[in-house]
């Protein structure tokens, strides 16, 4: 794919993704989310280049400038959207699928200093709410849905609603709104 079609992708990801999004130019322009996901994917080959501090040295300048740490080491799918951004750490080992959104205050986190696998994968089509925890190396199922502020530390399987500390999955009722679970107070914390 080229670099234009990519950042077309992008761009009507983002627009699909946030209702407040007006135009193509304004998500280019002034999203951090996606701005620090176009760095990483720059990133994310020098280190597979293995210069690695340089890509380590880049990655904390994103951070600096739009409030969001990607590992360039994280492994980031196709239509990545981080809306707001501030404050989303996504570790060294993780695996994020295609048509992924995550909110705010978003952790993608380890759970030991143990080298290997030690960050979550998220399935596509996952959607993250704001300040949500996801650690260790666990496996968030296709299309699941985990809630603000849920702590997850165990495997949950596709089309799971993950809310509470510790979350607990429960399966999406048919016709269940991603956008509406997200929004429901029910599952905040």
């Amino acid at each position: 794919m080229s670099l234009g079609a990519r950042i077309r992708e992008d761009l009507a990801a983002a627009k699909l993704r946030d209702p407040a999004a007006r135009s193509g130019l304004e998500i280019a322009l002034l999203y951090p989310g996606l701005h620090a996901v176009w760095s990483h994917r720059v990133m994310h080959r020098l280190w597979l280049r293995r210069a690695r501090f340089l890509a380590r040295a880049g990655s904390q300048l994103t951070r600096l400038v739009t409030g969001v740490e990607i590992h360039p080491g994280a492994t980031i799918g196709r239509r990545f959207f981080i809306d707001h951004g501030m404050g989303v750490v996504i570790g060294e080992t993780a695996v994020v699928g295609d048509d992924v959104m995550l909110y705010h205050g978003v952790t993608l986190g380890g759970r030991t200093r143990h080298a290997g696998k030690r960050h979550p994968t998220l399935g596509d089509g996952v959607a993250v709410g704001a300040g949500a925890k996801i650690l260790g190396p666990i496996t968030i199922g296709a299309g699941s849905v985990v809630g603000a502020n849920a702590v997850v530390t165990k495997d949950a399987p596709a089309d799971s609603v993950l809310v509470g500390v510790p979350a607990r999955p429960r399966a999406r009722r048919e016709g269940e709104d991603t956008r509406a679970i997200l929004t429901a107070p029910e599952y905040h914390i």
